[in-house]
């Protein structure tokens, strides 16, 4: 087999379906040793606690009655010993976490940048939008910290496709284990090239599988008001963001900043996919999202301005970065152009608050449905989830916010802020 970085792109399914089975075969193994462990020396703990032997009880009808199969899957600490980490890769998550806590707290005055595909689904897509990013990255670099979305999860509202780490074939055959182990190679391939990574983390398990590569993690909206999930970043080793809620509750984010911010005990998994008891110290890069909303935009000077004052009553950091895309853009890609040149403007105009932009660009412009039938049909380079903006447009609106992030440092901290709207 190959290493990492000579796989080609079109390949990384039928590496990650090769690793998948050798795993596998030894995860049975372990498991049948574990079981046989189990039933060898559990009974003998019940003899000594004093138990009698069980009485038989016919189980059918009481457990698992809605579970149609149960398979083994890959564990963490497997897939990472197969693909550990390269020292570049290692140093590119390094880098990008540092600068993207940097921003948060101040320490850098430069602009973060959060830019990808809606959701990933090609792996050959994927790594030629990752090589855009690193010239955009090389371009930009005095004045942007331009982090790529590689979101292999996504929540839905009621049934759809779940994402490439639970369904990389995209035709309901549902393969998680080698959607696992394909996002670590397309993670591990992107972050060798020098562009670190973020995602959305919608579970305790998935992110174990791609530690240490991830530099920013986004938890959504839906996910905001989940108290496991507020739980599961404050012990997490990569920046995160709440989104305000899908009804647009600022308070809801501002409530999980506080609690991902604290410490916790709580039940989780180790790398060995083990349930574990978790202690964490907290997550001080906890931070605002604003997406928007059902009713509207909410990114305008007025709902900085909101934010920020909420924040301070808290007692937290006026730390805010703005969703192009979703509400406030009304659900319309195009209209992401607006909302980067209102906020250029309030950036330019010397507003501190907003340390972040986020944005839905694809290779090619809008979106497309997916026929899980007929999946060799998509067209490349083109979501099958929300739709984005071309390279061209987003190269345009990250020389605006470049320009932007200058014009803000060469304010100067005692600079008033005013914010420049459009007309």
């Amino acid at each position: 087999m190959p290493p990492q970085a000579d796989i080609p792109a079109d390949g990384i399914l039928d590496v990650a379906r090769s690793i998948a089975d050798r795993l596998l075969d030894v995860q049975r193994r372990v498991n049948d040793q574990m079981d046989a462990t189990q039933s060898e020396l559990l009974p003998e703990v019940r003899r000594q606690l004093g138990y009698p032997d069980p009485e038989p009880v016919d189980l059918s009808g009481l457990t698992n009655t809605r579970i149609v199969s149960l398979d083994v899957v890959v564990t963490p600490e497997a897939v990472a010993t197969v693909l550990p980490l390269s020292a570049a890769s290692a140093a590119t998550t390094r880098a990008g976490r540092r600068a993207m806590a940097d921003i948060v707290s101040g320490a850098d005055d430069r602009l973060a940048v959060i830019a990808g595909p809606c959701s990933i689904h090609d792996p050959a897509a994927t790594l030629e939008y990752a090589g855009f990013l690193r010239r955009m990255r090389d371009r930009h670099g005095d004045d942007l910290e331009i982090v790529m979305r590689t979101y292999t999860e996504k929540p839905r509202t009621e049934v759809d496709w779940k994402g490439f780490a639970y369904d990389p074939y995209l035709d309901g055959s549902n393969n998680i284990s080698v959607g696992l182990i394909a996002t670590r190679l397309l993670m591990g391939r992107i972050t060798a090239m020098g562009v670190p990574v973020a995602a959305e983390p919608l579970n305790a398990l998935t992110p174990q599988y791609v530690d240490g590569l991830v530099t920013y993690n986004g938890v959504g909206a839906r996910n905001v008001t989940d108290q496991t999930a507020r739980e599961r970043v404050s012990g997490f080793s990569a920046v995160v963001g709440f989104k305000n809620s899908p009804e647009g509750s600022i308070e809801a984010a501002v409530q999980a900043v506080i609690a991902a911010r604290s410490g916790h005990e709580f039940l989780g998994v180790d790398r060995h996919g083990m349930t574990a008891q978790l202690s964490t110290t907290g997550n001080e890069t906890g931070h605002v999202i604003l997406r928007g909303d059902t009713s509207g935009p909410n990114y305008s000077a007025a709902h900085i301005a909101d934010t920020r004052a909420r924040l301070r009553a808290r007692g937290l950091p006026e730390v805010v970065v703005v969703d192009a895309s979703h509400g406030n853009s009304r659900k319309n890609h195009l209209r992401q152009i607006e909302v980067v040149h209102d906020l250029a403007g309030q950036i330019g105009g010397g507003e501190p608050a907003i340390r972040g932009v986020m944005l839905e660009s694809n290779l090619v412009a809008g979106r497309q449905n997916l026929d899980q039938r007929h999946p060799g049909a998509l067209e490349y380079g083109v979501s099958v989830t929300d739709a984005c903006v071309d390279l061209g447009t987003t190269e345009a609106m990250l020389a605006e916010l470049a320009g932007a992030a200058r014009a803000r440092r060469g304010r100067g901290p005692g600079d008033d802020a005013v914010a420049v709207l459009r007309p």
